[in-house]
């Protein structure tokens, strides 16, 4: 399975919090629910059509244990995304949990790159981390997140978990899909290429 890590940020990379004020609070984070505002149907049906790829989902504990308070509570036969995100495989790399009550949950202890390497060896389509920041970040540094998804919010916040800020090897991206909705959320895709490239300027002649 090819492993992708989608997640909403901020103009200044904060991760943290996108669908609430009262979603995740650590750190005396008060500025949640920013994505909101630039929700709109355009956002909502590409994200339909990349949850459409996903065999499984790839959780921190952290968003494990909020998604698994939440998602069941969502019933409406209507919304988009509920029966997939309750019915698809979810995998939770953890060492204070043994079993997970939202199922099908499995519970991967020890080494959290260990294991996410072990299930990108497996046959399948994609292995989706949403939220879970740091595991992604981790998994990023480690080469074994083959396509990053990002929404970004049109907002600076200054404050709040930022993604990517973890030490690490670096990373080389290449654009495979850009759109913009018509709530100003930036929808990007791309395919990581291993090591970023270095070069030197030599004036714009040679560019062309």
């Amino acid at each position: 399975m090819r492993i992708a890590l989608t997640q909403f940020v901020t103009l200044d990379g904060v991760s943290q919090g996108p669908g609430s004020p009262e979603e995740d609070t650590s750190g005396g984070f008060a500025r949640g629910g920013w994505l909101v505002p630039h929700m709109d149907g355009t956002f909502v049906r590409r994200a339909s059509d990349w949850l459409d790829l996903a065999d499984g989902l790839l959780l921190g504990r952290r968003t494990y244990e909020a998604f698994a308070r939440d998602w069941p509570r969502i019933t409406d036969p209507a919304d988009p995304f509920a029966e997939r995100m309750n019915t698809l495989p979810k995998y939770v790399v953890t060492n204070t949990l043994t079993e997970g009550a939202w199922e099908p949950t499995t519970v991967l202890r020890g080494d959290p790159v260990r294991a996410a390497a072990e299930l990108r060896a497996r046959p399948g389509r994609e292995l989706q981390i949403h939220g879970s920041a740091r595991l992604g970040d981790a998994l990023l540094s480690a080469g074994l997140v083959d396509t990053l998804r990002l929404v970004v919010a049109p907002a600076v916040l200054r404050t709040g978990r930022r993604l990517l800020a973890g030490t690490g090897a670096p990373s080389g991206l290449r654009l495979l899909h850009h759109e913009a909705t018509p709530n100003g959320l930036l929808l990007l895709e791309y395919e990581v290429v291993g090591r970023p490239g270095q070069g030197e300027y030599g004036g714009v002649t040679a560019l062309t």
